[in-house]
């Protein structure tokens, strides 16, 4: 079982152009799409999408519109009852598979609200394998939110679930110097800002992200699993660390790719996979989502033909 937790959902629609996005303009799109999203959902969606078991935790309200497009994406799920409907986030993707993003902040939620998912999650993960904790907090939950969460779920089983983090800014900030979590996933920006060093950009990507990553891996957090987009991945261990790179993809929409990619790697970690096949999965399942319009997840029938070379990288 996997179980994610998503605090701020949102309804995810898509624009698709005919050509370039031309602002100030009046322009046809060419379709559209509405799914439930958010990180944890996303991941969700993939896993079970695979035939794993999974739970996707969120905070929902009975009158949110939220609720018909998540019992149309048929993710298992734990519905926490709030009061306020989910935000919603447009992206609009042009003829090149170029995104632009409208993220909104979210309702604010109460202390009530937090102690109430923090139940849920304890409640869910009882025999769970992972917990997710994915996506931006809402307002009105303080940063150190998924600190509690862990703090609350470790305390609670005698044997917890491993805990993966796909967040930034301060509530990663917070996972990493208080929680030691065993997996972050951020791409190559979010490490940088998390770790306050600058990537190198005379080196090669992937050399200069797993230098940047050894500095947090494995005093910090177990491990670290960091999206490239187009270069793929890298995966940092206390045992070593490889870097793969994807297969050739015509890219219509990187909404939920990176989401995609974590839940991929998942999917082969838990299958008992070595780590160099935890990367190449989690890079076909992040090409497939890449491949896909809207914030669809990609099924295993998706995943793209072509090779997925993993390296490893030098201590």
């Amino acid at each position: 079982m996997i179980v994610t937790l998503t605090a701020n959902p949102s309804l995810d629609r898509a624009v698709t152009l005919s050509g370039p996005l031309r602002p100030g303009e009046v322009q046809t799109a060419r379709s559209t799409r509405e799914d439930a999203g958010g990180k944890g959902i996303n991941v969700a969606r993939v896993i079970d999408a695979a035939g794993r078991e999974t739970l996707a935790v969120l905070p929902l309200d009975d009158e949110d519109p939220f609720a018909a497009a998540l019992r149309a994406a048929h993710v298992p799920s734990l519905a926490v009852a709030v009061h306020g409907a989910a935000r919603a986030n447009l992206t609009i993707a042009d003829s090149e598979g170029t995104t632009t993003k409208i993220n909104l902040p979210g309702v604010a939620r109460t202390h009530a609200d937090a102690d109430a998912l923090i139940a849920a999650v304890v409640s869910a993960t009882a025999s769970a394998s992972w917990l997710v904790l994915a996506g931006s907090l809402p307002p009105g939950l303080p940063d150190d939110f998924y600190v509690r969460v862990i703090d609350a779920v470790r305390a609670a089983h005698d044997r917890a679930p491993l805990i993966a983090v796909d967040a930034s800014g301060p509530a990663l900030h917070a996972v990493v110097a208080r929680a030691h979590p065993d997996l972050i996933k951020p791409n190559d920006e979010e490490l940088a800002e998390l770790a306050g060093i600058a990537l190198d950009g005379a080196r090669d990507l992937a050399e200069a992200v797993h230098d940047v990553a050894r500095t947090l891996v494995p005093t910090q957090v177990g491990a670290a699993f960091v999206t490239l987009g187009a270069q793929g991945a890298v995966l940092v261990t206390a045992d070593g660390a490889w870097h793969g790179t994807p297969p050739p993809t015509r890219v219509r929409s990187t909404v939920g790719a990176g989401d995609s990619s974590l839940a991929g790697f998942l999917l082969a970690r838990v299958a008992g996979a070595e780590a160099e096949e935890c990367v190449r999965t989690g890079i076909r399942y992040g090409s497939a989502a890449a491949a896909l319009p809207g914030t669809q997840a990609p099924t295993p029938a998706d995943l793209l033909p072509g090779d997925v070379p993993v390296r490893s990288l030098a201590p």
